[in-house]
Order: structure tokens, then sequence, then C-alpha cells
């Protein structure tokens, strides 16, 4: 029998909501349960896809090739179970959905409405390919009295009502803020989310109250009894010093004994394997050394546009036992600044995905200094194009080599993807079409040159990882950058792809066409994040 639970927010947005509902599904699978977790976005974009990622964050993409939401991420990171295209849905796509339906007549001519019809969309998107697991964890993007979120509410309320008190479970995360100047920590804001979240017709089962101080006994049992729910189940949720803490504290508080036993079942039957998380976040607390990465991007000024790049990281890290810092350094200042300044001290440098040109400039001079400096490089999608040509303007003597993303240019050595192969079907585009989820998208093939630097990375010749991009290296300047050092060292199944290049007389210097961000996790991390910050400390020693 599958389970449902569902995750609410109050008071305030950014909570961590996503990585709650990640902590949680980790514990109920260290208990041996099969989890899947999902995430319902209250906004009308049909996905994150054309969103800026100073608007929403990263966007996470899967296998499936979607365009989701970042705390997806984060449930992959910490259940290590893959995303799936039905494990995100919008506003937006609830509502293409349905206003296609009513033009194609399916309604028979009936009144389209929020309810029954929205809100059957959305029940349906929950229950759906649920059978083979245990529960289902779906967390209700939004705050509690955003108007937007009310159809998700319903769809959530009518749900409870219809598989019963054994099968559904609601949490909800809220704010208990402490007032400095009162030495306080207030309540009433928690009451109060609750009231409306009671008003709409759903009682909490469980509390996680997020706060800044310990909240004591007496005002957990003030929140339970204003709340009407028991006082174990009115969990305390204190800052953590990594998020791979978090499973370990909400277990010590015991979110996933108090949701287990608002589905009648006894915790004491299923105790969890805590043992691999023990492991990480002693790694993480306790590192022999430390390396100092620079991540040249363009959308430095918030962190969460590179969200699963920052945990690769420190993946690569615990699979080194170094803590790894990150230098952000914004590439639009290497246009006008000599970039020693600011790489002179780094072990590594990193050039992340993007689009557009600004700051293009600034990141093909990081490649250039890391090229000739000998600095451990990882380009990543648009760094490995930046580094593709800088080695045609400064190896190769291309003069005019750029991207066509740019606009017209002499050479360009970087190209609009215009035709791909995706299995045994052929996909194609034009510059014309639409901007949403018309790029190359999801888990492809790719293979890899015997003996280069990634086939000995990866242990194999065959991988698959995913993409996000519109623009592609060109084949044809292959034979003349070969011929200077930059080694093609792994392409499509046809050939006319390149999905890497490496420099072999270089102590470390990749990229990729890919992201392989997306599918490290921290009991698994990526061999090309391992390798590049081994390679960083090697670099530290020398230094």
């Amino acid at each position: 029998m599958t389970r449902f639970i569902f995750i609410t927010g109050g008071v305030v947005s950014s909570l961590g909501k996503g990585l709650m509902s990640a902590a949680l599904g980790a514990l109920l699978q260290a208990r041996g349960f099969k989890v899947r977790l999902r995430k319902l976005d209250p906004y009308l974009n049909v996905d994150p896809g054309t969103m800026s990622p100073y608007q929403h964050g990263e966007v996470y993409v899967t296998d499936d090739g979607a365009e989701t939401d970042l705390d997806l991420g984060h449930y992959e990171r910490f259940t290590g179970v893959p995303s799936r295209q039905s494990d995100n849905v919008t506003s937006g796509r609830i509502y293409q959905t349905i206003i296609n339906k009513e033009r194609r007549g399916d309604y028979l001519g009936g009144t389209v409405q929020v309810i029954p019809h929205v809100t059957d969309a959305i029940k349906e998107f929950v229950l759906k390919d649920t059978e083979d697991h245990d529960f289902i964890l779906c967390e209700i993007g939004g705050t509690i009295g955003d108007i937007e979120s009310l159809p998700f509410l319903e769809a959530i309320r009518q749900l409870g009502q219809e598989m019963g008190r054994d099968r559904v479970c609601f949490v909800h995360l809220t704010l208990v803020p402490y007032l400095e100047a009162a030495h306080e920590l207030k309540t009433k804001p928690t009451q109060h989310s609750v009231k409306e979240l009671r008003s709409i017709g759903i009682q909490p089962d469980v509390l996680v109250c997020r706060s800044e101080k310990e909240i004591p006994l007496g005002e957990r049992r003030k929140i339970a009894l204003f709340c009407n729910v028991p006082e174990k189940a009115v969990i305390q949720a204190l800052d953590a010093p990594s998020i791979y803490a978090v499973p370990l504290q909400y277990h010590g508080e015991g979110l996933d004994a108090a949701v287990l036993s608002a589905f009648r079942l006894d915790p004491a039957a299923t105790p969890p394997d805590l043992s691999r998380w023990r492991e990480i976040v002693g790694r993480i607390s306790a590192p022999e050394g430390e390396v100092t990465i620079a991540v040249v991007g363009k959308y430095t000024g918030l962190k969460d546009a590179y969200k699963s790049l920052m945990e690769a990281l420190v993946h690569g890290g615990i699979a080194n036992n170094v803590r790894v810092n990150i230098h952000w350094i914004e590439a639009e200042i290497f246009e006008a600044e000599d970039a020693v300044a600011h790489l002179e001290d780094v072990d590594g440098i990193l050039v992340p995905g993007g689009f557009g040109e600004r700051g293009s400039e600034g990141k093909i001079a990081a490649v250039r200094f890391a090229r000739e400096r000998k600095i451990p490089y990882f380009g990543i999608c648009f760094g490995m194009q930046m580094a593709v040509i800088e080695a045609a303007r400064n190896l190769a003597s291309i003069e005019g080599a750029s991207t066509s993303e740019f606009g017209p240019c002499k050479h360009p050595v970087v190209g609009l993807l215009t035709e791909w192969q995706k299995g045994n079907e052929v996909v194609s585009r034009s510059a014309a079409d639409d901007k949403g989820g018309t790029m190359r998208l999801g888990a492809y093939e790719a293979r890899l040159m015997p003996g280069s630097r990634v086939a000995e990375i990866y242990g194999d010749t065959r991988i698959f990882e995913r993409h996000r991009h519109r623009y592609e290296v060109n084949i044809a300047y292959r034979k003349t950058l070969e011929e200077q050092g930059l080694l093609f060292s792994g392409l499509s199944p046809d050939g006319e792809l390149p999905e890497i290049v490496e420099i072999p007389d270089h102590p470390w210097f990749i990229g990729v066409q890919f992201h392989p961000e997306l599918k490290s996790k921290p009991f698994d991390p990526h061999p090309l994040f391992a390798s590049f910050i081994a390679a960083a400390v090697r670099q530290s020693r020398l230094v």
C-alpha cells in the first residue's frame, strides 16, 4: 500500500522545505522503505526552463529531459532515486493540459472549472506511477496564504478525504522567530499559519518548526495545544553545520518517528541504518586538508544558480577527504582587469554552464590562464565551449573564432545545434523555435577514446550524461585543434557531436558538453569531480 506525505510551508519562504523533504525521504529510505519525491509548483510557467537563474535558481534536468525545480536535485542527491519528468508539475503545465483538452472538445461542452477539473488534474499527477513505492512525498511550493497555491491545497485536501487516515500525512514547515529585543521566541506566526491551513480544511499531523534558537519544551507544548497536534509531533529544526547533517539532525528530533506514528506504524519495527550519513558528516566536519576552487561565472550573485555544482564540488571534497573552498568570481571583471590578481592563489578553475555573451571574454581569459599556468581546469557546457574558442584563438591562431550564439562570426567553432539523434529518433529545430524545451535535454550516450584521461577517470568508454544546451562545438574544427594539442576524447555515438575535450600534457584540463554535477551524490561523488578535486589537491601541494 502506497502512503502519501504532503509537505507545506508557512509564514515565510526559504525555510528549507525542499531540504526537509529530501531529508525525510532519506530517513524513510534508511528504514528500508521505497520512496519517491515530487514537487508541485504554483507558478504559471510551464517549467522553469525559460526563467532567469536570478528568479528561480538553477534548472535541474532529469534523465528523461525534463527541466525542473532545483529541489529535485536535493531529492536525488539525498535518496539516490533518479528524478523523472513526472516528479515536477507547475500550474502552467496543469492549465496548459486542461486548455488543450477544452480546445479539442474533450469536456463535451461542459463548463471547465478549478473544481473539479484543475484539482482532478493535480490529483492525477500526484497518483501517477506510485504503485511500486511505500511512500510518495509531495512538496507544495509557495507559502500558505498565497493565492496561486490554493488549487494544489484543495487537491491534497481532497486526496486526504478520499484515501483516508492511514494513507495520508500532512507535514507543515513553519517559522518560530526569535526577537532579540524581547529575548523571546514567538509562536504566534506558527499558530496563524496553521490556522490558515486549517481554514482550507487541512489539519497538519506533524509540525516542523525552523528556529535560530532552541525551542524550550514549554513552547513546544504551547504550539501543540494551539495547533492541535501531539507534542511529539512538534519537531524543532535548528540550523545545521552542513546540509548533509540535516537527516541526522531531524532523526535526532524524531521527525521520521512522528511521521510513521501519524500513519499508525510502529517506528521501532523499522530502525534506520544511518551509517553512511554519519560517515559523510564525519568527512565534512574533519577533513585532512583543503583546496580553493575558483568558479568563474555570470550568476555568482545568487549561489542557488549553481546549486548542483556547489554540491558536486563538496562531493569531490568528500571523495578526497578535503574541504573545498569556493572562490566565486564574476566573469566580467576579467574584461577590465588582469586575471592574475584573482586566480593566482587558487588550486583549480571551473567555468560552469550559462547562456549569452555577457562575461564570455572573461571566461575565455580564465581558460587561458589555467591552460598556460598549468592549473587544473574544468569546463562544463558553456565552459567547454569557451575552452575550445580559447584554443582556436590562441593555439590554432584562428582569427575571429567565436560562437554563433553571439551573432554572425568568421569562424563559428561553436554553432547552433539544429539536428541530433535521440535513440532511434532524429530531433530537429531552428533558431525561430520557442525557447522552452527546445534544447538538447536529458541523458545522452557518449563514446570515450580508449586510453584518454576521461576514459581512465570513468573506467569505461561508454557513458550516459545529462545535457542542457542549444549550441555545440563544431566538429569541422576537430583536426585543426587536435593538431595543436586539444584532444576530442569524447564524441556522440555517430561521431558528429563533440562531448569532451582534454589537453593530455596538462596536469588536468577537461571540458565537457554535459552537466556531470546533476548526477553527483554525497555517497557517490561523480568521478569527474572526484578527479578534479584530486588534481587540485596535488596542485595545492606544489604551491
